[in-house]
């Protein structure tokens, strides 16, 4: 699954999602399962929506690939199709291709150049794979 248009100057899952979007995953995530007026119910904690606005979003979601559907007698319970880890590994690999397929060594040079910020295990981590990388060829 692909997201479209992905968000450069956005931050964190708004990246990826609008900001109701962005908090619908954040509840579903947390919680696995929940029919829309769970939703409503947490998400009225912090503002008031009214329940057709909640159920287009989650509609949108769910023909976006990012949900799935279940009835459980009248109501439809929603649930992500991937974990949080599993969703943000997958559209960073993607991202990934993407750009390697359109910028190629520029993009290998300037992620080189961002591991100077970089955690000293992301370091060894990274030395790994490459050891890896060369002993498969």
């Amino acid at each position: 699954m692909k997201i479209q248009n992905f968000k450069y100057s956005e931050k964190g899952l708004n990246r990826f999602f609008g900001p109701l979007e962005a908090k619908i995953m954040e509840i579903l995530w947390s919680h696995t399962e929940c029919s829309i007026r769970d939703v409503q119910k947490m998400l009225d904690q912090e503002r008031n929506l009214n329940f057709n606005t909640i159920m287009t979003v989650m509609n949108r979601l769910l023909e976006k690939g990012v949900l799935t559907k279940r009835m459980d007698g009248r109501t439809s319970l929603f649930r992500p199709v991937h974990s949080k880890e599993d969703f943000m590994d997958i559209q960073s690999k993607e991202i990934t291709h993407e750009l390697m397929e359109d910028f190629g060594p520029l993009v290998v040079n300037h992620m080189i150049d961002a591991l100077d910020e970089a955690d000293p295990d992301l370091l060894s981590l990274l030395e790994q794979k490459i050891e890896s990388l060369k002993k498969g060829r």
